[in-house]
């Protein structure tokens, strides 16, 4: 029988972040991660000034600045023919005064590498969880399809908004409406725009989306009705690039790059929040406990402080073998509300920005009142830059994992 002291369930930045965390404060720590390697497209790949600070802290942030990223100083939104600035990052407080984007594959197999340097710290790729045994622990099957066993003494679920440990755990997430689903695609950029990231949210015409420059693409996200998947793909391609390319003053070089509809990739979102996050030896964090809305951009910044969090409550009690529910409680209590105070900001810019942009209500003439505000009163662009890069509570690296 295979035995750790915490099983992390699923390799995303909760989960690897937590996994490196417990490892420096000598907890035996399990990461078990289903696929084989740690590249997936679209997925979220901005880090946050917090996260950056983290970094720092832990003695990784030369390591981390050598990768290839672009800064996010400034987040724009267009409105029409309207440009305003809807946060000013080089306002922000603290020695990052940006977003960096750097490729999710990069960031994770930078902290498996810091990790691996830990000697209570296993790695397992290609490791499918099927579900909780009982005892304590989860069962799993192996690259090879072998199915085995790992007792632990803590299971945290990390695997997402559609999360098998909470759903093993019985736990019932309580979900909200959202207007809107996500198609991804990846558009070449055809001339070099410097070392500061281009993001452009742009609402024209009942039409809405933001681009994120990856360097040598835009990594663009174009907004649909929930729901209307299978009906505007029935309209055919070409009518897709006639609305993105309108949108976002494309033209055929870069719309060439949208061959058919398998480069149209479709995100159902989500929001969703657990009443209790935990249950007897099991806790869900990240997206597992609280599916964010992709407004914003926030999803991974608010798991990385989850797993920040969880590290520095868990590990005495791991440690010493005297973890209860008292300390999983604890978790819970340190984040929900800054998960609850988010979503519900987030609501409100589903309410303020993108159900009018769908309905085509939004131009230039209707840009809501806060971002008029801002594009006049530009000192308060730091305000969304706080609350936006920062959040409302930063979670402070543990003593035990500083180098």
């Amino acid at each position: 029988m295979e035995r750790t002291q915490c099983c992390v369930v699923g390799g995303g930045p909760a989960g690897m972040v937590l996994g490196l965390l417990l490892a420096r404060a000598g907890v035996e720590v399990t990461v078990l991660e289903k696929h084989k390697d740690f590249f997936r497209d679209f997925r979220g790949d901005t880090v946050h000034p917090p996260t950056l600070m983290l970094l720092d802290e832990l003695g990784l942030g030369d390591r981390f600045a050598e990768l290839p990223s672009k800064r996010l100083e400034k987040m724009r939104m267009m409105f029409g023919d309207a440009t305003i600035v809807a946060a000013d990052f080089s306002r922000i407080p603290g020695p990052h005064k940006y977003i960096a984007m750097v490729p999710q594959w990069d960031f994770l197999n930078l902290l498996a590498e810091a990790a691996a340097g830990e000697p209570t710290f296993t790695l397992k790729m290609g490791a499918e969880v099927t579900g909780l045994r009982e005892g304590g622990g989860v069962r799993y099957r192996d690259p090879d399809g072998a199915e085995r066993e790992l007792a632990a003494t803590l299971v945290v679920g990390c695997d997402g908004r559609d999360s098998l440990i909470r759903a093993e755990a019985g736990l019932v997430p309580r979900e909200y409406d959202v207007p809107m689903d996500v198609w991804w695609v990846r558009v070449p950029k055809l001339e070099d725009t410097g070392k500061e990231a281009q993001v452009f949210g742009r609402f024209a015409n009942g039409l809405a989306g933001m681009t994120m420059d990856r360097g040598d693409y835009y990594q663009t996200s174009y907004l649909i009705r929930k729901g209307q998947d299978e009906a505007l793909r029935a309209e055919g391609i070409e009518k897709f690039r006639e609305r993105i390319g309108g949108l976002f003053g494309w033209g055929a070089g870069e719309l060439a790059a949208i061959r058919d509809w398998d480069d149209v990739k479709l995100l159902k979102v989500r929001m969703s929040k657990l009443r209790h996050w935990y249950s007897r030896r099991v806790l869900c964090i990240g997206d597992a406990a609280h599916a964010m809305s992709p407004a914003g951009g926030i999803g991974v910044n608010i798991a990385v402080q989850d797993a920040v969090a969880a590290a520095r409550i868990l590990a005495a009690p791991l440690r010493r073998g005297t973890l209860t529910a008292r300390d999983l409680a604890r978790v819970q209590r340190r984040r929900a509300a800054v998960v609850s105070l988010l979503q519900k900001q987030q609501l409100a810019e589903h309410k303020m920005l993108i159900e009018p942009a769908l309905d085509g209500t939004l131009n230039e003439r209707t840009v809501p009142l806060p971002l008029r505000a801002s594009d006049r009163f530009p000192q308060l662009t730091a305000i969304a830059a706080v609350l936006g890069g920062i959040g409302p509570l930063r979670e402070k690296t543990p003593a035990f994992a500083r180098r």
